[in-house]
């Protein structure tokens, strides 16, 4: 009995070493990262999402003459609380392309709608609306910040996946490449957005997002 508990003992240490030996510790640690990070960035989109009803019945009566605009923002909204956004769509490259895309559109409406704010000043008189346009700002911000988070904890991630050996251990663990942002100018992820509703200047249109594999 003593002998057969040395050797259970002793499998067990050869079996953590070659684990950890290829990688197994290290894809479950950045996996982690990659879920802590994905989940840092569906809080902040759906902050904006929060955002955008009191946003919209703050400047409707002052920007009646723009229902398009108005409509578009309430539309965009509602496809992309439509997708359930769950830790579980990174592993679904076709619904995270979906899920970004609505994100993206609902980007543009709200883009298109603070150009138009602008043009009507007295907007700045409305109770609410000053405290609206801090924290859209905000969120803006940090939907930057922890997207820019996602993607390089996603890279790291990815790279181990692809490496040798790691590459058969995520193959034997099921760990599979995780979509990831991309924009044009990366450079851009670092500078805040700009949402003035009192000046003339446009405001930056955020990056386009898309997904690789």
């Amino acid at each position: 009995m003593y002998a057969l508990r040395i050797v259970g003992i002793t499998f067990t240490a050869l079996v953590l070493a070659m684990l950890g030996g290829c990688g197994y510790n290290s894809l479950q640690q950045q996996d982690e990262q990659v879920k802590a990070a994905w989940s840092q960035v569906l809080n902040q989109y759906q902050r904006r999402a929060d955002l955008v009803p009191n946003l919209v019945n703050t400047v409707k009566g002052a920007v009646a003459a723009e229902k398009d605009i108005l409509d578009s923002v309430v539309n965009a909204r509602s496809k992309a609380t439509s997708i359930q956004a769950t830790p579980e769509l990174i592993n679904d490259p076709a619904a995270f392309q979906k899920w970004q895309a609505a994100q993206g559109e609902l980007s543009s409406a709200l883009s298109r709608l603070m150009l138009v704010v602008e043009r009507y000043p007295d907007l700045k008189s409305i109770s609410g609306f000053s405290d609206l346009r801090v924290q859209l700002e905000g969120t803006e911000n940090r939907i930057a910040v922890e997207r820019k988070r996602y993607i390089d904890a996603v890279q790291v991630y990815n790279v181990t996946v692809r490496s040798f050996p790691t590459n058969l251990t995520a193959k034997m663990f099921g760990h599979p490449l995780r979509p990831n942002f991309t924009v044009e100018n990366e450079a851009q992820l670092s500078k805040p957005p700009t949402v003035d509703f009192g000046t003339a200047e446009p405001t930056r249109t955020p990056p386009q997002l898309e997904r690789t594999n």
